[in-house]
């Protein structure tokens, strides 16, 4: 079967699930809730909803190509970033290494992904920006909260771009016998660690006890860390024939992805509680911002990237 003819099967089944959810939402909609407001329910429709824009949005990205994937977690870093620096305090004395982060580092990345310049793309950020930013912002003498201010415009850089640019770096990957398939690679990441979360919130709300955090993460439980994190782990091991691995390849690294990806979610939890807020934003109905959508993922991807990068190396 050739890579695109696999790709189309697989975002086919994926909406096929969406309409089942959508059946099985309104249904309950309907029975439990007609015509009456029911958080829990209401909150369903929504977050299903939203990933009928989202799987739509990446369909899109997949059908355009290479182009279109990096160009789409181009925007998502962008978006990412701009949510976790409005939460963040800056002052006037951080504006120029803000201008840095958005309209240079953040763009050069994706360049670099783009023409699959591994050296410069991996310590861009981590080096060349860890030390121009810090300079950029002493240049305007402003040394009220440095340290502080320093660090969180940094860590919002590595997190939103960096990390997150792991994602469409997967397609610059060599991997002997798999050539013109590491579009699949990002079908399992993005699948494997987001169903995950998916999983988590349906096995907390039907099992869950036990508080994991309750100042961190309120809805996070035991039984729904234990329960997603093992059947997302079943879902990754399914997936095996979208990777290079085995059966049982793709279940430890799903199980491993979906960890990491949890403790992302659960350490940008700790950075919301930080500020006070509940959610990064506001833009997806039912998930708030994109960071909260994407968090798992920012955690996630670098340690997907560099299993695959150095199985092979």
């Amino acid at each position: 079967m050739s890579p695109d003819h696999t790709l189309f099967n697989v975002f086919a089944a994926v909406f096929a699930a969406l309409a089942v959810a959508s059946g099985i939402a309104a249904i309950l909609k309907w029975r439990l809730a007609p015509g009456a407001s029911a958080a829990v329910i209401d909150n369903l429709n929504a977050r299903i909803n939203a990933w009928w824009w989202m799987v739509g949005v990446l369909a899109v990205a997949f059908w355009i190509g290479e182009g279109g994937i990096i160009v789409l977690f181009g925007l998502i870093s962008f978006q990412a970033l701009r949510e976790f620096i409005s939460l963040t305090h800056t002052r006037r004395g951080d504006h120029h290494a803000l201008m840095w982060c958005f309209f240079f580092f953040l763009p050069a990345q994706y360049v670099l992904i783009a023409s699959h310049w591994y050296g410069l793309f991996s310590i861009l950020i981590p080096v060349y920006a860890f030390l121009l930013l810090p300079i950029s912002a002493t240049l305007c003498s402003d040394a009220e909260r440095f340290l502080e201010r320093a660090a969180k415009v940094q860590w919002g850089l590595m997190i939103c771009v960096y990390c997150l640019s792991h994602v469409p770096a997967l397609l610059t990957l060599v991997i002997p016998g798999f050539e013109g398939r590491n579009a699949q690679l990002i079908v399992f990441l993005v699948l494997t660690v987001q169903s995950s979360d998916v999983f988590q919130y349906v096995w907390g709300k039907l099992f869950g006890k036990r508080k994991l955090a309750p100042a961190i993460s309120p809805s996070k439980t035991l039984e729904g860390l234990v329960g997603g994190v093992l059947t997302s782990t079943v879902l990754g091991a399914a997936l095996y024939w979208l990777t290079p691995f085995d059966v049982w390849q793709a279940a430890l690294v799903a199980l491993t992805i979906n960890i990491v990806g949890f403790f992302g979610g659960f350490v940008l939890s700790a950075i919301k509680r930080d500020r006070g807020v509940k959610d990064w934003g506001t833009l997806i109905e039912g998930h708030g911002g994109m960071l909260d959508r994407v968090d798992s993922i920012s955690f996630s991807a670098p340690i997907f990237f560099h299993i695959l990068r150095y199985w092979w190396a």
